[in-house]
């Protein structure tokens, strides 16, 4: 199942393992390296058809600056926090209490109802997208806020609760039954007990529902029209001209979005591996 260890003494064999990695390491950050370079070039550079040489003129300041003073990124910025932030804070709630449900307590239905939630995970967005948008309509949330945050809560409940039945379930029986000795009830034990040992899953979690939310471009266009309420991925789009673009600004723009999630996981990366990893050594 797993690729065996290549011996130490296979020198041809491991020097073709870290050029084969090197090569696709490469050909991967290739994009990602052109976008950086675009961010930097200045306006002619890039009327000039200079794309992927070597700048000639550098419009580092200009550019970042003009991100913010010539375009409505700023709005689609603070559009992204309005709806990442409560939909992260929503799925955290609402899939710690039903993983906690469906964890620690027996009932009939439990294994169906969990079944449905790890089902949803396996359905392709795309099928939703007309009832999702009809429904958004019906109750008159179209092209607001309130329509990305509700569908987010509600596509990513399914996996978070997945994810958190299964660390809540890894704890051990003696915690609850010392917790139901004290007297504790339900919630209580959720607060005091499960919420500080699954603390790392929690942050794991949350940086992974973050970039999903923060990334998605999809619905954004689905269930948003106006500038006033797009987020960022939509909104780069919108910096497109019908016949010249200015790439340095949308690559600009590009960086500045992709700032926040990698921060983010920087600031909690202690909590996220110890979140990934919990679990995975007993004893």
């Amino acid at each position: 199942m797993y690729p065996r260890p290549i011996p130490e003494d296979a020198i041809w064999q491991r020097r073709f393992y870290f050029i084969a990695v090197l090569a696709i390491l490469i050909l991967w950050l290739c994009p990602l390296f052109a976008v950086i370079l675009t961010s930097f070039r200045s306006t002619q550079d890039v009327m000039g058809g200079n794309l992927w040489g070597w700048p000639t003129q550098f419009g580092l300041v200009e550019n970042y600056t003009s991100v913010f003073t010539q375009t409505p990124m700023a709005r689609y910025f603070l559009n992204s926090l309005t709806i990442t932030i409560p939909a992260v804070m929503g799925v955290l709630t609402l899939s710690t209490l039903a993983g906690f449900v469906l964890a620690r307590y027996r009932f009939r239905g439990n294994m169906l109802v969990f079944a449905l939630f790890v089902g949803g995970n396996f359905l392709p967005y795309q099928i939703m997208m007309i009832p999702v948008r009809d429904l958004m309509v019906r109750i008159g949330l179209y092209d607001t806020t309130g329509a990305l945050i509700i569908f987010h809560i509600a596509f990513q409940t399914g996996f978070a609760t997945l994810f958190m039945r299964n660390f809540i379930a890894a704890l051990p029986d003696e915690l609850f039954q010392a917790a139901r000795a004290e007297g504790a009830s339900p919630f209580q034990t959720l607060v005091h007990v499960v919420i500080p040992l699954v603390r790392p899953a929690l942050a794991a979690l949350a940086i992974l529902i973050f970039t999903f939310v923060w990334n998605d471009y999809f619905w954004a266009v689905v269930l948003t029209v106006s500038d006033t309420v797009k987020p960022v991925t939509a909104g780069l789009a919108n910096l497109r001209g019908e016949w010249v673009s200015a790439w340095n600004l949308i690559s600009a723009g590009t960086i500045v979005v992709a700032v926040p999630p990698v921060v983010m996981f920087f600031l909690m990366q202690r909590h996220f591996i110890a979140g990934l990893t919990m679990g995975a050594v007993k004893g």
